[in-house]
């Protein structure tokens, strides 16, 4: 015999079934999207992060021209004080890269007692904001400290890009702009803090450049991380997608269309899952008609691939989405014979 309790919740039972298809409904839209987000979809591993937008570039590359032989005795300074902070808190070498890659962004390295508002020393750290007092935060040993301790509280800092464990500690307004500095960073790690390979490559995958044109091309387009993206732009401050590949290519001594159309006919194709470092990648869509291609990338090795991908981002080192819809089945090798139409 029902009651007046089980009356009152004979309405919240026949709601049920249709609570339970809301929330499957928004588990299958969620994983639909992060399987084919161009910037969060593609094949991962089961290893460690390994930076190759780092680990191909040029040992003391860096970006806007620095490197660490034009880097004067207090910029050095503020480099070692940084890695020695993280080796007296046991941190490992990757925390030492993105705190370097930061500071270099920040204030080129040096402890300086302006910025933004109240923006002070290494790290552009706002006492307003928490960071510590204005004699804490332009004190090199201090600062780096709080900002391993900031970084060391975001959830899986270790198996991020370098780029995105400094911005998630800093929430910059450019967020994209660290990994110019990446290289450098890199190389500072491996001559200040005598590490070898410090970042994360298996020797042998894609811890130098390939030989020839593709691995010129490839230093080229990863000592342009951070430009900005403009259409219509061919450098050398600003690129679009495909005249981030033409001047890189043209570095190399290679000529090849300026049109991402253009370019996907100028080579061999291939099956995309056989490519290559320095081949091109396209997004089309229609992926079976190459007239609506409407970007390029190039990839470098150990599934990522550097672009110039829009307004919204600079120049930048992504993982490759295998399985994004609009990737075009075919890559296209430059150099070599194009396929007969």
């Amino acid at each position: 015999m029902s009651t007046p309790v089980t009356r009152a919740l004979r309405p919240l039972r026949l709601l049920l079934p249709f609570v339970a298809i809301g929330m499957a409904l928004v588990l299958f839209l969620t994983i639909g999207f992060l399987a084919f987000s161009p910037n969060l979809g593609g094949r991962t591993g089961d290893s460690a992060w390994c930076d190759t937008g780092i680990s191909t570039a040029t040992v003391g590359r860096g970006g806007g021209g620095s490197t660490i032989e034009t880097l004067a005795e207090d910029q050095r300074q503020n480099a070692a004080s940084i890695i020695s902070v993280a080796k007296d808190m046991d941190l490992p070498p990757r925390a030492w890269l993105v705190a370097l890659a930061t500071a270099m962004q920040e204030s080129t390295l040096r402890n300086i007692d302006y910025g933004d508002r109240d923006s002070l020393g290494l790290f552009q750290q706002r006492p307003s904001q928490g960071w510590g007092t204005p004699a804490q935060v332009t004190d090199p040993a201090y600062s780096s400290r709080i900002f391993y301790e900031r970084l060391l509280e975001v959830p899986g800092w270790e198996s991020m890009p370098v780029t995105v464990a400094a911005q998630t500690v800093q929430r910059s307004a450019f967020p994209d702009a660290y990994a110019k500095w990446e290289p450098l960073a890199a190389s500072l790690v491996e001559q200040i803090g005598d590490v070898a390979n410090p970042t994360g490559c298996e020797p042998g995958t894609t811890g130098a450049l390939p030989p020839g044109t593709a691995g010129a091309a490839i230093g080229f387009a990863l000592g342009e991380l951070g430009k900005p993206y403009v259409w219509g732009a061919t450098g050398p401050d600003a690129y679009d997608c495909s005249s981030l590949l033409m001047r890189a290519y043209e570095a190399a001594g290679m000529t090849i269309p300026r049109v991402s159309r253009d370019q996907y006919r100028s080579g061999g194709h291939l099956p995309v899952r056989e490519v290559q470092p320095g081949d091109f990648l396209f997004y089309a869509r229609d992926t079976s008609d190459p007239s609506t291609i409407y970007h390029v990338t190039m990839y470098i090795g150990d599934d990522k691939m550097v672009e110039a991908p829009n307004r919204n981002f600079p120049v930048r080192v992504q993982p490759v989405p295998w399985d994004f819809e609009d990737l075009v089945p075919l890559a296209t090798r430059p150099g070599t014979t194009p396929n007969p139409a």
